[in-house]
């Protein structure tokens, strides 16, 4: 029998976001299941090798793991009960004894520009554009080759205020994040998949558990949301397929309607000359089939050496 007023501790980074998640998942918890007060689960907050590195291009020092290993390992040890993740920064593959107990309803996925201009075809001819995402550097270096893109570190809210302070003319967030830190008087606009395709799973908290704790385990049951696991298996599984990390500018996004999702996804060369896309369907009982089916589709359009200057 589950004992009432339990305690749960979760694991997470200490950025504003990296909070406003854990709560989100502390809360969601709370609401679903009686025995889990809020009062009652405490937050440990652990800094990253990401978070330390506050200069330098991540892509090049150890991508997507920069931002989860301390996190996972707390969880490894018995220090934590639970960790909650963005799922963009989460490696295809958890370590040993790890397991994605539950996914949270997806954000908003799409980008957001944060500037004065209206849109990426309003920048200035020469803006300065800043983003630590290749991602978003490799399109916007394809779409518009004349803005001049340069690296920017930093929280959320370190970013803005690089652009509110004039270091850089307009900078690209994911408006999941800037919703959830209630973020509502930017001058922002929200940009569609149409022009930028979002990052595998932005938008996406997954909460973590050890696969032994079974008790744990049936507790994040309550909070999974189905459609948003279906997206992320779709997503993930296009990833893994093309060996996708923070190294390689991948774009991706499953969207669910009944019983059917549709994949978009893209490869852009770092230097923006090249993009590849594909859009295929499939069925929501076999996500990771069109994942790993739009990845070898991209892959065979890419040919050989595509990836060679990454």
């Amino acid at each position: 029998m589950i004992e009432k007023n339990k305690k749960l501790r979760i694991a997470t980074r200490g950025s504003p976001l990296a909070l406003a998640q854990a709560n989100e998942a502390a809360n969601l918890i709370s609401k679903v299941n009686k025995h889990y007060l809020v009062k009652n689960i405490t937050i440990k907050t652990y800094r990253t090798q990401g978070d330390r590195l506050q200069t330098g291009n991540l892509s090049k020092i150890g991508g997507k793991g920069l931002f989860t290993k301390e996190v996972e390992q707390a969880l490894l040890r018995g220090d934590a009960d639970i960790a909650v993740h963005s799922m963009k920064d989460m490696p295809i593959v958890s370590p040993n004894g790890l397991i994605i107990a539950a996914y949270l309803p997806r954000a908003d996925c799409r980008d957001v520009l944060i500037g004065n201009a209206k849109s990426i075809e309003d920048l200035p001819i020469g803006a300065r554009v800043g983003s630590a995402s290749v991602r978003r550097q490799a399109i916007l270096k394809s779409i518009r080759p004349d803005l001049i893109i340069e690296t920017i570190r930093g929280n959320v809210n370190t970013r803005i205020d690089r652009v509110i302070n004039g270091d850089f003319d307009a900078t690209l967030l994911a408006a999941a994040g800037i919703a959830r830190l209630g973020m509502r008087n930017l001058k922002s606009v929200i940009i569609s998949i149409d022009d930028i395709l979002p990052a595998v799973c932005q938008g996406i908290i997954g909460v973590q558990c050890r696969e032994t704790d079974h008790e744990t385990i049936q507790t994040l049951k309550d909070i999974d949301d189905e459609t948003t696991r279906i997206m992320a298996t779709t997503e993930r599984a296009f990833l893994s397929e093309l060996g996708g990390s923070c190294k390689t500018p991948i774009a991706g996004c499953a969207l669910v309607e009944k019983d059917r999702i549709s994949l978009r996804g893209m490869i852009i060369r770092p230097d923006g000359t090249e993009m590849i896309a594909a859009e295929k369907f499939g069925s929501v009982l076999d996500p990771d089939a069109l994942g790993a089916e739009v990845g070898r589709q991209l892959r065979r359009g890419a040919g050989e050496g595509f990836f060679d200057e990454i």
